[in-house]
């Protein structure tokens, strides 16, 4: 589970908010926008339909079905190359049930960012989402590619407010308008009518919401015509592969794909699968190398590529032998294991050959009484006591959450005049989430009882890409990311079995950060670049 679904909101909101250059034109108002409104002229683009007003005789045991509110503010983007005149609307859509009679079950909180005075067909739209699973989309709002970021001192922990946010210089505004969803029980986001947690916590149940509310908003927006993107983060990553499948099966075809570290095969989680342990061998040499318990010869990625072709040559070889390896190959191994890892030939050997992350972030710095981070290696962190296997937390979870959470819901009250009479969840509520999920394309007979108990979306992605070929893949990952390796993304991406014209359709772009990239300035400056030329392309 990645940060955002783990954590609770802090106490420590009150701070000085910095001025910026955003100006709010039209004070917002929590009154449903119009059904019939014209959705064609930009300052309109951005508002939703009213769905109705709350019901008023609700049957016992439903809860209310409200109406879908917005609040609309204008605002000036002016840190990139041209200035963008913007709508921002933050407000609620409904999620029907299943059938066509069905009626709502539970809302989907959003915040969108829609350019000005641009017709909807040549203005492409992105929706965003984190993951979790049970995740807001709080991370990605107000840190990667929207009009504003928050600061932070990554990868020193943020501390105590006040906190900071400024316009974003590395933000898609002027290539794309934003639109950053809530997932199913997060956020403002909630159950209405006969809703139950149920019907929002599991892989497909997910899929389908998400499905239904993009469908919603492009219909209310009448951005149909427009092209379309995803982009998800983390467990947001295997949701937009079985979305852009499940969409692409409603006839609702995607331009592309933004997958930002990624983990879209859970099979390869579980116990004995040597390809749990190969897949994290090149992320520990670039934090070995970033730490300095590795000599610097040649360059990290020259030390990187040599970690990938160990593992998938002698490292595999060997760990496929198992038992039966012979004693000097297995301390052969051991000693290029230690070599690339910063660690012990005798630690390598106590571990079988097999180092888990944990184990990874408490042993490489433990001669400093240093733990790392698991989200980005780049953090430090200290324990109570330096004798224990795994860290006691991760560093940098907790070094950047509170600038999030305060910086947050300062920006949605005072500058985009959002405040409902509700709390901003941060996390969906504790429940058992179905894993089940029975890929778009999948061979074979059977029905949904049959579905594989781990998800493999990579199958989801492979049968969105053969039916639509224009359909096109940007892989974002973090060097120092130890939740989702980048070597198991390169593996997972590599099984897709395509046909060699839609090859070109899968790149690739590598960051001297974590998790979540855009932590790092530097790191956010060079993925923001990169998505700029993979948007211009066709």
């Amino acid at each position: 589970m990645d940060p955002r679904a783990r954590l609770v909101a802090t106490s420590a909101l009150s701070f000085l908010l910095l001025p910026l250059s955003l100006c709010a034109q039209e004070p917002a108002t929590a009154t449903p926008a119009k059904p019939d409104a014209p959705a064609a002229t930009a300052p309109q683009r951005g508002r939703t339909a009213n769905a109705g007003a709350p019901a008023a005789n609700t049957p016992e045991g439903e809860l209310p079905i409200p109406a879908e509110t917005n609040s609309v503010t204008h605002h000036d983007w002016t840190a990139g190359s041209r200035t963008v005149h913007y709508t921002a609307t933050a407000g609620v859509l409904l999620i029907n049930g299943e059938g066509q009679d069905s009626k709502p079950i539970g809302t989907m909180s959003y915040v969108a960012y829609t350019e000005d005075g641009v017709h909807a067909k040549s203005r492409p739209v992105t929706f965003f989402y984190n993951g979790g699973p049970g995740s807001a989309t709080i991370w990605l709002h107000m840190g990667s590619m929207g009009p504003v970021r928050v600061i932070t001192k990554s990868p020193e922990a943020s501390g105590a407010p006040p906190f900071e946010w400024v316009q974003n210089q590395y933000s898609l505004i002027d290539k794309t308008d934003l639109v950053f969803i809530d997932a199913p029980l997060t956020g403002y986001s909630r159950l209405v009518g006969k809703g139950k947690a149920t019907d929002f916590q599991g892989v497909d149940q997910d899929v389908r919401a998400f499905n239904k509310f993009i469908t919603r908003y492009i219909t209310v927006n009448q951005r149909w015509s427009s092209p379309k993107y995803l982009f998800g983060e983390s467990y947001g990553t295997p949701r937009s592969a079985a979305l852009v499948a499940s969409l692409n099966n409603d006839g609702i075809a995607f331009n592309g794909v933004t997958l930002l570290s990624s983990v879209l095969n859970y099979f390869v989680n579980s116990p004995g699968y040597d390809l749990d342990t190969k897949r994290y061998i090149p992320s520990y040499a670039a934090i070995a190398w970033y730490h300095n318990k590795v000599p610097h010869t040649g360059t990290m990625k020259d030390f990187v590529q040599k970690a990938r072709e160990f593992t998938r040559g002698e490292y595999a070889i060997a760990l496929d032998q198992g038992d039966q390896l012979p004693a000097a190959e297995f301390d052969a191994v051991a000693t290029k294991l230690a070599g690339f890892t910063g660690l012990s030939v005798t630690y390598c050997k106590q571990v079988k050959l097999r180092i888990d992350p944990s184990r990874f972030r408490k042993e490489l710095l433990r001669d400093k009484g240093l733990t790392l981070g698991r989200y980005d290696a780049r953090f430090e962190g200290t324990d109570t006591d330096d004798a224990g296997e795994t860290p006691g937390y991760d560093p940098s979870d907790t070094g950047i959450s509170g600038a999030y959470v305060g910086a947050f819901h300062e920006y949605m009250q005072k500058e985009l005049k959002h405040n409902p009479d509700t709390t901003y969840d941060l996390r969906a509520p504790g429940g058992n989430w179905d894993w089940h999920h029975r890929p778009s394309g999948m061979r074979g007979g059977g029905g949904a009882g049959q579905a594989p108990a781990q998800p493999n979306t990579v199958t989801d992605l492979s049968d969105a890409m053969r039916k639509n070929p224009s359909l096109r893949v940007f892989s974002a990952n973090g060097w120092y990311d130890l939740a989702t390796p980048f070597f198991g993304t390169e593996h997972d991406l590599a099984q897709m079995m395509l046909p060699k014209s839609q090859a070109g359709n899968v790149k690739y772009g590598y960051y001297p950060a974590g998790h979540m990239v855009y932590l790092n300035v530097d790191a956010l400056k060079e993925m923001h670049d990169d998505l700029e030329k993979w948007y211009s392309e066709k």
